[in-house]
This record gives C-alpha cells, sequence and structure tokens, in this order.
C-alpha cells in the first residue's frame, strides 16, 4: 500500500537499482530526481518495474547533456512531461517547483549579469554553426537562462527542488535562496555536488529548510534519510571541516 511520503533522489548517474528497491520496499507516493539520470535506456524502460507503483518526477541535471544518448533517453523518453523544470506541479498534494540544470558563465553566472536572457538571444549571437538539431547546443540544453529563473518567481510552492545549491553550500548560489523565498516555499532539495547535507540550521537566516541529496542517496520531504548516499560520510566529514574552519555558509 502506498503511503504519502515523497522521496528525493540524489544524482543516480544510471544506477536505478536502489530507487527500484526502495520504491518495493516503502511504496512512497511519488519519486522525485534531483538530476543527473544519465539513463542508459530510455527512462520508462529503466524504471518500467515501478511505474505501476510510484509517480516519477524529474529535473535534469548538467550530465544529462554530456551526450546525445543521455539526452535522448531523457527528454525524448515517454516520461518527458514529468519534467518538473520550469514550473510548479502538484504532487501527491505537495507543490513542487523545479529549476533543472545549472548556472554557466558563458551565458549567466549569478550574481553576475547574465550575457543572454533567453535561449533565442544565445543563438541569434552565436549563429547557425551552433546549432544542435535545430536549437540550443547538446551541452546549454542543460544551462540555466534567466527567463527560465524567472518564469518561477512569485508562483507559490511547498518545495523548491533545484539541481544547483542554495548558498548554504560551499559551492551554492544566494539566486536559489532568493528563488526560494520568492515561492514561499518551506523547504528545498538539491543535487548535483554529491552531499547528503541538512542545512536546517540555517533556516533562521535563510527563511526555510534545505537538504543536500548524495550521490544515490534518497531522503524524504520531512528531511529523513531512506538510502544513505555513497559518499554521505566523507562529504560530511568535509562539510564540518569547512565550516571550523570559519568560512560563512
Amino acid at each position: 500500500m502506498k503511503n504519502n511520503r515523497i522521496f528525493f533522489c540524489g544524482d543516480v548517474h544510471g544506477n536505478f537499482a536502489f530507487v527500484i528497491q526502495a520504491v518495493r520496499v516503502h511504496r512512497p507516493v511519488a519519486v522525485v530526481f534531483l538530476g543527473d539520470l544519465q539513463a542508459q535506456r530510455p527512462l520508462e524502460q529503466e524504471l518500467e518495474a515501478i511505474l505501476g507503483l510510484t509517480e516519477i518526477w524529474f529535473i535534469h541535471g548538467n550530465h544529462d547533456t554530456d551526450s546525445q544518448a543521455d539526452h535522448d533517453n531523457l527528454f525524448l523518453s515517454a516520461l518527458a512531461d514529468r519534467n518538473l523544470h520550469g514550473r510548479v506541479v502538484e504532487v501527491a498534494g505537495t507543490r513542487i517547483a523545479g529549476l533543472g540544470g545549472v548556472f554557466r558563465g558563458e551565458v549567466w553566472c549569478p550574481p553576475e549579469a547574465p550575457e543572454y536572457e533567453f535561449a533565442k538571444a544565445y543563438l541569434k549571437k552565436k549563429g547557425k554553426g551552433y546549432l544542435w538539431h535545430g536549437g540550443l547546443p547538446l551541452k546549454h540544453r542543460s544551462t540555466i537562462f534567466p527567463d527560465e529563473y524567472a518564469r518561477l518567481v512569485g508562483q507559490c510552492a511547498n518545495i523548491l527542488i533545484t539541481h544547483e545549491a542554495p548558498s548554504c553550500h560551499p559551492h551554492g548560489f544566494e539566486a536559489i535562496d532568493e528563488l526560494a523565498r520568492s515561492l514561499r516555499v518551506h523547504t528545498t532539495f538539491h543535487g548535483h555536488q554529491h552531499d547528503r547535507l541538512d542545512y536546517t540550521g540555517q533556516r533562521e537566516c535563510m527563511g526555510f529548510n534545505a537538504y543536500g541529496v548524495g550521490f544515490c542517496g534518497i531522503t524524504d520531504q520531512d528531511g529523513s534519510i531512506i538510502c544513505i548516499g555513497d559518499f554521505d560520510e566523507q562529504n560530511e566529514q568535509r562539510f564540518q571541516q569547512y565550516c571550523r574552519q570559519g568560512r560563512s555558509v
């Protein structure tokens, strides 16, 4: 029997076995991937064993455009419409906003001003030689453009999922914090850094709870660990050392 838990999965990089096992055991109402899926087959084939057991949702990560296969197995799969990037969707009674991809300096790396506001502006400047299948170069299919970010600003959600981290991570961005506050979310989840980190101690200054979900790890909507990520222990130690050195997080 399904329960009302939502599972947030860190970067799986082609390994879906632990997700399938967790769904069979715990029967969550939904599973949300936080990017870098790198499916080796169309996503519906990778997850065929659990499609009747739970809802599947995702955002893309930077590695989901490493190759045409990475791109096509996700963006052209039968589950392509489950991409939460740039929109707010009610999932099992919870409004979830999604921002997939990463910031890249060639386009926009906050807090610097963007080089291009829209994909069309980038293509117009670069010319036809940069086109891939009639649009953005493959790499930039996972680049965050300002208009995609702006599409979410001012909407209302309970949870924000991103591939990039908020500023509480050493490699995070204040722009993610600002988006979370604009959406008035109570919690954010991110992947990308392969860290399982609990930033709830920062809630007072940030205005929301935040969690990083580790490489091949799973965390539920309350921040409870379902599956320990492959690198969680060593990354937690590294993060605590970073904090002890007096750096702002």
